[in-house]
């Protein structure tokens, strides 16, 4: 049981009503959204009203009152305590009614509930216990040197990226790292017609590229254009990766107008069907920056990306992330290079590929009479193609599962039509949320 006499704690008195009156809402507001939560155990009303400057008397009669109320129970020789039956509320779904989705299955979720904290603990420990001194300073804006080798061999050995320590750039998150690319090229930048509104968003403007079923068009890029961002491995939302002809024309054009691709590897190590392809940056490192992320594969929470610059960018980023980026946490940094470098990372990633191999085909078994899957076996999410997008959509929403519409995803400047929903089989709530949507989805067909 934790005592109030240990926490700091803001009461607000202000408002309406007289003094006591006031104490009890805000005593009362403090238990319902769970600041006080069950069993903590509040001062004796003496106490309380010295810290507060008022009568005892006015204390006591707000504890009585809520205990009336069922929020708060008193008894004798064990004080005032939160009554253990006040639940804190469920969380809201931004953009809805906290009785509107009980699922949110919503865009690529990776399951954080099978964040392998005891390993990363063990990894915490062994960070700290052999981080020397010099690591609790201001830090290296490219990032600590041990994350950055840790990085560059599992990259290369992994993804086939061709990395450098000293051009790797930690940061704190993709789009940190997008905003300094931002700044670096004249407007407009290519990016596919399918993508996150919030990616689109970073670049001062955009222009969209055709995507189908090889991957982004790359044989169109513009020539009066010097900057193109892509999905490769797993084109987001749509799921198809990259044909290979078109990822040396992505290259032959970063060449012929000496621009930058901008490799988006943002689930690169979630294949089903076969091995994940390499990335395009070993095609060539010095037109090819490869963007990384621990979010999908660890934790969204973590705010660690990478970037594996070529030679002549390392300069020009560096200068603008040290006047316009806060440092990832050291700590934070540290603990994932050994969890690399102790082959935990790539323990956890198999172990979660199994997991999120085995949702998929669950959900592809049970949409395939209703509805047919883009793309290939791969990744934390699926596009369910069906004609009925809002339809589905609304539907869903009624049985309290959130998808996405894939209308959603579309560049404003594009003109395609294509019609479908997005469903996150990663998400935790997916087994539970299943029954729900099949439902759904079989009422619109």
């Amino acid at each position: 049981m934790e005592s109030w006499a240990n926490l700091d704690f803001h009461l607000d008195l202000s408002g309406p009503g007289g003094l006591r009156q006031r104490l009890t809402a805000s005593l009362r507001e403090a238990v319902r959204s769970a600041r006080l939560p069950p069993g903590t155990r509040l001062p004796a009303s003496r106490s309380l009203a010295a810290d507060l400057g008022i009568a005892r008397n006015t204390v006591a009669e707000a504890y009585a009152a809520l205990v009336a109320e069922g929020w708060l129970t008193a008894r004798q020789g064990s004080g005032t305590v939160v009554a253990q039956r006040v639940e804190p509320p469920a969380p809201v779904h931004r953009g809805a009614p906290a009785s509107d989705v009980r699922y949110d299955l919503r865009v690529s979720t990776p399951d954080v509930t099978e964040f392998p904290r005891a390993e990363w603990v063990r990894s915490t420990r062994r960070a700290l216990m052999a981080a020397p001194s010099e690591a609790f300073g201001p830090g290296d804006p490219r990032g600590r040197i041990e994350l950055r080798t840790a990085l560059a061999e599992y990259l290369s050995r992994a993804r086939g990226v061709r990395a450098d320590p000293e051009r790797i750039v930690v940061s704190s998150g993709f789009g940190g790292a997008v905003q300094m690319f931002d700044k670096l090229f004249t407007p407009p930048v290519v990016v596919e017609e399918y993508g996150l509104q919030f990616h689109r968003s970073l670049w001062t403007s955009t222009v969209p590229l055709a995507v189908d079923d090889h991957g982004a068009n790359t044989e169109q890029l513009p020539d009066d254009l010097r900057a193109c961002v892509l999905t490769p491995a797993h084109q987001f939302p749509l799921g198809g990766p990259l044909h290979p002809r078109r990822r040396a024309a992505a290259v032959e054009w970063a060449r012929r107008v000496d621009g930058l691709v901008l490799e988006d590897d943002y689930d690169g190590e979630f294949r089903y069907d076969r091995q994940p392809v390499g990335a395009v940056q070993g095609l060539d490192p010095e037109h090819v920056v490869y963007l990384g992320t621990s979010s999908k594969a660890l934790s969204p929470a973590l705010r660690i990306a990478w970037m594996v610059l070529p030679d002549r960018y390392v300069d020009p980023v560096l200068a603008l992330k040290t006047n316009r980026e806060q440092h990832v946490s050291m700590l934070d940094q540290l603990t994932l290079a050994d969890f690399l470098a102790r082959g935990a990372y790539d323990s956890h990633v198999r172990r979660m590929r199994l997991k999120y191999q085995r949702r998929r085909d669950r959900l592809v078994d049970a949409v395939s009479p209703y509805a047919s899957v883009s793309g290939i076996a791969a990744g934390m999410h699926a596009v369910l193609e069906t004609p009925h997008e809002k339809a589905v959509v609304d539907a869903a929403r009624e049985r309290g599962v959130a998808v996405s519409p894939l209308s959603w995803f579309r560049h404003e400047q594009s003109d395609d039509d294509r019609s479908g929903v997005v469903v996150s089989f990663g998400a935790p709530a997916f087994p539970r949320a299943l029954p729900s949507f099949m439902e759904a989805l079989a009422a619109c067909h």
